[in-house]
């Protein structure tokens, strides 16, 4: 099939006099945008914690409120002429309270590490121990890793998962929590496909008198859509982010009860944070209404689905997926089977337009793919395509023949932002 090479046009958003100022003025970076836009929309966008935003949450993002130095919270601004973008904050976090559940929400975090950050500053002290999904399991850098903040400033102890089924040992994280007595107990991960425990998780850290932290960065937009099971009753402070799934713009939240909001306020601003970006939350608003509705709760049920449909063919191609399956967005898989390892599994799909990343095995000793559903569903995609999909995956990591036509064939029909 021949490759599409028609112009990509931006959103409509971002079309228009002040677009064309921008490639007037510098072009270099207007033809990185465009380039972007032709990248996006000319291959498969299956990186898991990616998604396409709606053109009304890249019109906010572009929006004037960017102009606007707004330290502190609204009605509390450390500079004058906030009244409008109060009225935006107090937007985002009455949406996103009514969305989840929450007492309290805070919209300020800069991205998920923020939020994680925050969250910490309010509730330990250097030197605290937690406890977290380790690192080889599919525990993020803010958990634990040597190399950020949390590994240096905490005492880390990782929990896993049982060796046969990949999924949580709750067991093992009951024995760890009586065993080191921590200050709190972190659940969530970005590469653990099932849905954890919430209330076994609340059993534990009861049981030692630790404050438990959900980061639901991955899986909070399946609870926006009542795909998932949301962590609020069960957690003390949920962490996460607003793009993802959640389908919104670069960016993180708290969630807690008024007990700690004081706390959770104070951790952001001023301790972690300075000004808040008023374009990025007022973004995040409007994500939050979009969420709100209910073509979101088919749109969050559909992502899952078809993650579904892709784990079962990508298993019937060869490849072994961790636990067997997802019940969210996301897949881990083992390539090795194939005769190859992940990282160059990685490149072969990219070669192909096929567009995701690596992850750690648990007890692997390489590495292996890590893939989600969420863009390629707000395409439009189904369960159909997911089957092919599946197959072109097959064909590129085992180079039997050249299918990045057919990518840009598929990922023409479904274009992210039509025109």
């Amino acid at each position: 099939m021949p490759v599409t090479t028609a112009p990509v046009q931006p959103p409509h958003t971002a079309h228009g006099p002040g677009f064309d100022a921008l490639r007037r003025q510098d072009p270099a970076i207007a033809d990185v945008i465009l380039g972007e836009l032709r990248r996006e929309a000319t291959g498969l966008q299956l990186i898991a914690a990616e998604n396409f935003t709606s053109p009304a949450v890249l019109a906010a993002l572009g929006s004037p409120l960017a102009n606007k130095y707004a330290e502190g919270y609204p009605g509390a601004r450390h500079h004058g002429g906030c009244e409008l973008v109060d009225v935006a904050e107090r937007l985002a976090t009455d949406r996103a309270t009514g969305l989840f559940g929450a007492e309290h929400a805070n919209v300020q975090p800069h991205s998920g590490s923020s939020a994680v950050l925050a969250a910490y500053a309010a509730l330990l002290r250097p030197g605290d121990t937690v406890l977290a999904m380790g690192l080889p399991y599919g525990g993020h850098l803010t958990h634990g890793s040597p190399a950020n903040f949390s590994g240096r400033w905490f005492e880390f102890i990782g929990y896993g998962v049982d060796a046969e089924s990949g999924l949580i040992d709750y067991e093992q994280v009951r024995l760890l929590a009586h065993a080191h007595s921590p200050r709190a107990i972190v659940v969530g991960s970005i590469a653990y496909p099932r849905h954890p425990d919430y209330r076994r998780f609340r059993d534990i850290a009861d049981e030692v008198g630790a404050y438990l932290i959900a980061d639901a960065a991955h899986p909070i937009g399946l609870v926006a859509g009542g795909a998932a099971p949301s962590p609020v009753p069960y957690a003390d402070v949920v962490c996460a982010t607003t793009h993802k799934v959640l389908r919104g713009p670069r960016g993180g939240m708290i969630l807690c009860g008024q007990e700690l909001a004081e706390r959770i306020d104070r951790a952001v601003f001023p301790f972690t944070q300075g000004g808040a970006q008023m374009h990025t939350i007022a973004a995040k608003a409007v994500a939050f209404g979009e969420a709100a509705a209910p073509a979101f709760t088919t749109y969050a049920h559909q992502v899952v689905a078809n993650a579904r449909v892709l784990a079962d063919a990508l298993a019937a191609e060869g490849l072994v997926i961790t636990t067997g399956g997802t019940d969210t967005h996301l897949i881990t898989a083992d390539t090795t089977p194939l005769g190859i390892e992940g990282r160059t599994a990685r490149g072969r799909l990219a070669a192909a337009g096929l567009v995701l990343d690596t992850c750690a095995l648990p007890y692997g000793e390489e590495r292996g793919i890590r893939l989600g559903t969420a863009a390629v569903t707000t395409q439009g995609m189904g369960e159909a395509e997911m089957a092919r999909i599946a197959v072109l995956f097959s064909q590129a990591l085992r180079e039997e023949r050249e299918v990045l036509a057919e990518v840009q064939e598929l990922a023409g029909r479904f274009p992210p932002y039509p025109q």
